[in-house]
């Protein structure tokens, strides 16, 4: 069978592809560091590589650095070097002050106030001020913006309304009470609130920079920014490199000195160049070399769990899938996950029946009857549905699969496709789109049928995913809509109690998982490759990974950077 010859290749003895047979193991060619030695929680400068750069792996090349109009992982990794929200992140995820040293929280939980850091600056040397916030919250906000992301600021008091075009951006409940103080108020209490507020959709925009240069104001030479880091340069397929930003408040506290970012869309190649050294962070690797790797670079594969669901999403708005919940149950049931994670992404993935991935406190999805029969049940009322639906050997349904330019993405499209093949004799063409084309094509909802997805939370709550099939919603690329998971949608924003708060969201999951607009395929991992002298950083299961955490040790056997003795002149002036 098709299948089985497809996912049995990275089972196989011998070396993985791209592998020299004749190579000998790769550790033994790697230099090692010297171990850390901490001194209140900072590096010794004794164990420090006297060159601070970091060659970071990022997957994809971002379509823009506008925080209010950045969508996907790959921007977001350099959005959070470049600015800083009211909070931010610590390496383990917590939530901690960024902008703002600290804030207020009213009674009732619906009101914030902020008090912005005095010692704030843009990179330009301009002071950062509340105002700064108030205008860069309306911004992402404006419909005129179009963010996509502007959904995450629905909390806020006529997010709502301002989004629809129904009320203008001086009513959002933002406002700055003094040069310092800012004050945003909720619609209703918002646990997840301050999780949100390290988004990029909140970060700040230097308004003089973008009223000089329009659109062009996220470009290297007028990006001005607030964050670690600033835009050194950007060669388009090439690399993005940072720059420490001196003007940074915690500027002292950071280590590397710079950041450049490569996006690598094939991940054999990032392997090669982490390999030869050219790289010390890849963003991750072939799933088809796990094995390997584990032999060989045990120290340098990170594999951990991550907040977020891979599946596949269906274009409910046209032909075939329009009306259409016998076709599209039948093709979730014939997906063999077993089978695709133990055979094709192979690196620990826990097959997925549901929407929202385990681990969100004490949330528990709900999972359909189906899910606890036997793969040969399933396919067998997958057969069913896909007859009752009106297709058969003669008139076979003839799709396409989406997806962005991956190894990996190829390889489990190519599995699908595969699987409905041989269980139901679907007739399925792959379509590889680059990153922007692909975003594109999926926001348009014209050219698509299934397409490649997947959500990692943005803040640690299940009401995350669900948000997303929100009609209207701008990252509700399957064109789902339904009144009663609206509605639901908008009791779970507003209920305070965490018990009912919870089961309203199992039932719009429910729902949801019902109609099937998505076929649910795995929860996520993290697989990357680290380079040992990188320290500072933590697994979390957000995978948010600041470079402001990061240094890098010095390899052993390096002479000792030499600290400069204190200067014996005349003292202070």
């Amino acid at each position: 069978m098709i299948l089985g010859g497809l996912v049995l290749m990275g089972a196989c003895g011998g070396p993985e592809p791209g592998i020299e047979s004749n190579s000998e193991p790769a550790r033994t060619n790697r230099p090692q560091p010297v171990e850390a030695v901490l001194v209140d929680g900072r590096p010794d400068p004794s164990v420090l590589a006297a060159e601070q750069v970091l060659h970071r792996d990022n997957g994809e090349e971002p379509q823009t650095l506008d925080p209010h109009l950045a969508e996907g992982v790959p921007s977001a990794h350099i959005l959070r070097d470049l600015y800083e929200g009211l909070t931010s992140e610590s390496p383990d995820g917590t939530v901690v002050p960024g902008a703002a040293a600290r804030w207020n929280i009213s009674r009732d939980g619906k009101t914030y106030t902020f008090y912005l850091r005095r010692e704030a600056l843009w990179s330009n040397g301009d002071p950062l001020r509340a105002e700064d916030f108030v205008y860069s919250l309306r911004r992402s906000a404006d419909p005129r913006t179009a963010s996509n992301y502007a959904q995450v600021l629905l909390p806020i008091r006529n997010a709502r309304e301002v989004l629809a075009g129904e009320l203008p951006v001086e009513e959002l409940g933002v406002q700055a009470l003094d040069e310092f103080t800012l004050q945003i108020a909720l619609n209703d209490p918002t646990p997840y609130f301050l999780g949100l507020l390290s988004h990029s959709s909140t970060y700040p925009v230097h308004r003089p920079s973008l009223e000089e240069h329009g659109n062009r104001f996220s470009r290297p030479g007028n990006l001005v920014s607030n964050g670690a880091y600033v835009l050194k340069g950007w060669v388009v397929r090439s690399r993005i490199e940072l720059e420490k930003n001196p003007r940074y408040w915690d500027a002292d506290r950071v280590i590397l000195e710079r950041v450049v970012y490569y996006p690598f869309d094939d991940q054999s190649t990032a392997l090669k160049q982490f390999r030869s050294g050219e790289l010390q962070w890849t963003y991750e690797v072939p799933n088809n070399q796990f094995r390997w790797l584990q032999e060989n670079y045990p120290d340098e594969l990170v594999v951990s769990p991550w907040l977020g669901s891979y599946f596949f999403g269906f274009n409910v708005s046209r032909e075939p899938f329009i009306e259409s919940p016998d076709l599209r149950k039948a093709l979730v049931m014939a997906v063999d996950r077993q089978l695709l994670t133990d055979k094709v992404t192979q690196f620990g993935e826990q097959p997925s029946f549901t929407l929202v991935p385990p681990g969100i406190g004490e949330y528990e999805s709900p999972v359909p009857e189906w899910a606890g029969w036997s793969q040969v049940q399933r396919n067998e009322e997958a057969r069913r549905l896909y007859a009752k639906a009106g297709y058969s050997d003669e008139r076979p349904l003839r799709i396409e699969i989406r997806y962005n330019t991956s190894e990996n993405h190829k390889k489990l499209a190519l599995a699908v496709a595969s699987l409905w093949k041989q269980v139901l004799g679907v007739q399925a063409t792959l379509v590889n789109e680059e990153w922007k084309v692909f975003l594109q094509n999926r926001e348009q909802k014209v050219l698509t049928q299934v397409f490649r997805a997947g959500w990692i939370s943005d803040y640690s709550d299940p009401y995350s995913f669900l948000e997303l099939f929100r009609t209207g919603h701008g990252q509700n690329d399957y064109g789902y809509s339904n009144d009663l998971y609206d509605q639901l949608l908008a009791e779970i924003a507003s209920e305070r109690i965490p018990a009912r708060r919870r089961r309203l969201m199992q039932e719009a999951e429910r729902i949801l998982l019902d109609e099937m607009p998505i076929i649910p395929v795995y929860t996520y991992v993290t697989k990357r490759l680290v380079d040992p002298h990188v320290h500072g950083w933590r697994n979390n299961v957000m995978d948010h990974h600041y470079s402001k955490h990061m240094y890098l040790l010095r390899t052993a056997g390096d002479p000792l950077i030499e600290t400069p003795a204190p200067d014996d002149g005349d003292g202070e002036a």
